[in-house]
């Protein structure tokens, strides 16, 4: 380095190597995979921190791990069904509401009318998809907010909930019986049925938003919506087919989640929406739209069921502080795409 550079260096205030640090941040924060992996890196770093503290009281047994799965496989799959939402630059209130709505139509269907599982099953994911279909529909067609529209299914479906009964339903049905106690091992331990279509939804929608036409007309229309629209992308179809997709998510997580606790209450998944969408967004996926990936979903789900089972090893520690851990954590996450979003427009 010349005597002028240093000089020069020396009066900006800055060592040589500041251009070099700050041209490492911006490639870093321009890196549409960081969030993700602040989210592996995170759940890794509470999961090691787990085994050593509670070595002594089994949290490195493998069912633990898998435990995470079998107790919050409903609210992956509702995650993965909001995460096409948001993708696509959108919003869904209505998915706790219709959780909580599938679980009373169910156990309605199974212990009041008689009718068996199995056709009840179709019948639900189809109430599901229509009703997201609907709210599709609505917000594209008489272009009105999507929080707007989401907001009235979220009052529409928990009162539907009251209009089958004011009381919880439990579900005494024998095929319920054994689906929910069916455990199928896998070698390292066992998964529940609930947990092992969580895994196939994940999949499939890994497979459906990074390999398939639609999947890229998902990410262009939350990139930038009017770019789409030039572009020739069907704007209208894919808008209602991310919602419709969210209503059958939303429908089948509540069936997993009657499965779970074999019954139907008007009350079941109350702000459950606002846990899904909390699990996309740690998970990675901007609030905006346009970037994120449907396994950031899966690790933000992983990091929020890890806090609950820390907080039962440790014992002492109140349930609120799931929700308190959560609010830090997503505050965190918005804060990083903040950084990311003023990067890219600058």
């Amino acid at each position: 380095m010349s005597a002028t550079t240093k000089t020069r260096t020396a009066a900006e205030g800055r060592t040589p190597s500041t251009p070099a640090r700050a041209s490492t941040a911006a490639r870093l924060l321009g890196d549409r995979r960081l969030p993700v992996l602040v989210t592996v890196g995170l759940f890794l770093a509470m999961y090691i921190g787990g085994l050593s503290r509670y070595q002594n009281y089994g949290f490195g047994e493998p069912q633990v791990f898998l435990n995470l799965f079998i107790d919050n496989g409903y609210l992956l799959v509702a995650a993965v069904g909001a995460t096409f939402v948001i993708m696509a630059g959108g919003i869904d209130l209505s998915v706790g509401s219709l959780i909580g709505f599938t679980t009373m139509f169910t156990a309605w269907l199974v212990e009041r009318q008689g009718l068996p599982l199995l056709v009840v099953i179709p019948l639900a994911l189809g109430v599901g998809a229509f009703g997201g279909f609907l709210m599709g529909y609505v917000i594209h067609n008489f272009e009105i907010q999507p929080f707007i529209v989401t907001l009235a299914g979220l009052f529409l479906f928990r009162g539907l909930c009251l209009v089958i009964s004011k009381e919880s339903i439990s579900v005494s049905d024998s095929t319920v019986s054994s689906m929910a106690q069916t455990r199928v091992s896998i070698g390292l331990g066992e998964l529940s049925i609930g947990a092992l279509v969580a895994v196939v939804v994940v999949a499939a929608a890994f497979y459906i938003l990074h390999y398939t036409r639609f999947g890229r007309r998902v990410y262009a229309i939350g990139g930038n919506e009017q770019s789409a629209l030039l572009m020739g992308l069907p704007l209208g179809g894919t808008k209602i087919a991310v919602y419709t997709v969210s209503g059958f998510c939303s429908a089948l997580a509540g069936l997993l989640f009657m499965l779970y606790i074999q019954s139907g209450d008007p009350l079941h998944a109350v702000g459950m929406e606002l846990d899904a969408i909390a699990a996309v967004v740690i998970g990675g996926t901007l609030l905006t739209g346009g970037s994120g990936y449907v396994l950031g979903t899966l690790f933000g789900v992983l990091v929020l069921g890890l806090i609950k089972s820390i907080i039962q090893f440790e014992g002492t520690l109140s349930s609120w502080w799931t929700k308190i851990a959560t609010g830090v954590l997503l505050g965190a996450f918005i804060l990083i795409q903040r950084a990311m979003t003023t990067r890219k427009q600058t």
